[in-house]
């Protein structure tokens, strides 16, 4: 089957970074389901994946952790999918990934694609979606109607997490949503993702938060460059506040939230597949509210760009993209 892979982990610009290859179709075991990879999408994960681990052996590495498909065939013992359902799915960490023509996929972490969109649509929402939920209600610890009174500060808003979050932020809860984006086209696209307010993160953060009225803020969901962020924080968070990350650093101070008495929070979403976690199985049932609530009107894809064909040189475009930290909602690739 097609698959696009590589074998040495490094930077973008060698030949042979992403390549489009040759690989055996997969096997189901007993809790997997065998799917026929309709869409993608491309996130960070992917490209930190790709600079730092390199394949085993002769075995390629294929990444991609985004997609939708049709169920070929289930394993002995899966239960609530048949053949020829359309799933979506974030896949885990340790597997090979959605760049394939056919991919295995635990059926405990997949759920029924939303009705009301295309594979493109569908395929910018799993990572993401659960990315975001996880951080909002198990991580930041608001429940589902609350945050009456409350603010949320979203720093990186126009990425994909952010641009889940947002939405999830506005429609379920009664947060008051302060999103950052430092470009006009991704304030604008926060702004329609329904942001109560929109301030520049390349800009003092205090002094934007107070001139909207907002003394300190309860929540800080930081999704991007943290570490550069993070020194403001301290000044910005409310006594006893909740501080949510999902990206990668070095050390931080953590005595910048000691007065505050502010907790610290990690959002890992693989945590549940690659521990094979007693609550695994919540993924998939969060994936299927999730594909509830779009096809209510609820909430609305993250789409941001279609890269087209899910091939080598497309796939290139899209990791540079998100590598030069310009990509706003999620990039797709689709078909092969």
């Amino acid at each position: 089957m097609k698959a696009i892979g590589y074998f040495e982990a490094g930077a973008l610009d060698r030949a042979d970074a992403l390549i489009d290859l040759d690989v055996p179709m997969p096997a189901p075991g007993p809790q997997d389901l065998l799917v026929k990879v309709a869409a993608i999408s491309v996130n960070p994960v992917d490209t930190k994946i790709r600079s730092r681990r390199g394949a085993t052996g002769d075995t390629p590495e294929v990444l991609g952790w985004d997609a939708v498909g049709e169920v070929v065939s289930c394993g002995s013992a899966v239960s609530g999918f048949v053949a020829g359902d359309r799933v979506y799915y974030a896949g885990a960490l340790e597997r090979p990934g959605s760049n394939a023509e056919y991919q295995l996929v635990d059926a405990r972490i997949a759920a029924h694609a939303p009705l009301s969109l295309s594979a493109a649509e569908a395929a910018a929402l799993p990572l993401t979606a659960i990315t975001a939920w996880e951080l909002l209600f198990d991580r930041l610890g608001v429940s589902e109607g609350g945050g009456e009174g409350l603010t949320l500060l979203v720093v990186g808003a126009a990425g994909g997490v952010g641009s889940i979050l947002v939405q999830l932020a506005r429609q379920l809860t009664m947060l008051t949503v302060v999103a950052t984006a430092a470009r006009a086209e991704s304030v604008t696209w926060v702004k329609g993702l329904g942001a109560h307010h929109v301030i520049d993160h390349s800009q003092p953060l205090l002094p934007q938060l107070q001139a909207l009225g907002i003394k300190d803020v309860e929540l800080i969901a930081s999704l991007t460059h943290t570490d550069q962020h993070y020194p403001q924080y301290g000044d910005c968070i409310a006594p006893q506040g909740r501080l949510g990350v999902i990206d990668d650093f070095g050390p931080l101070d953590m005595s910048v939230l000691k007065r505050k008495c502010a907790s610290f929070h990690w959002e890992f979403m693989f945590t549940r597949s690659m521990f094979e976690t007693a609550d695994m199985a919540e993924q998939g049932k969060l994936l299927q509210r999730v594909a509830d609530l779009v096809d209510a009107g609820t909430l609305r894809s993250t789409l941001g760009e279609h890269y087209g064909a899910i091939n080598a040189a497309n796939l290139k475009r899209a990791h540079a993209l998100l590598e030069s930290g310009k990509a706003r909602g999620k990039l797709v690739l689709e078909g092969f």
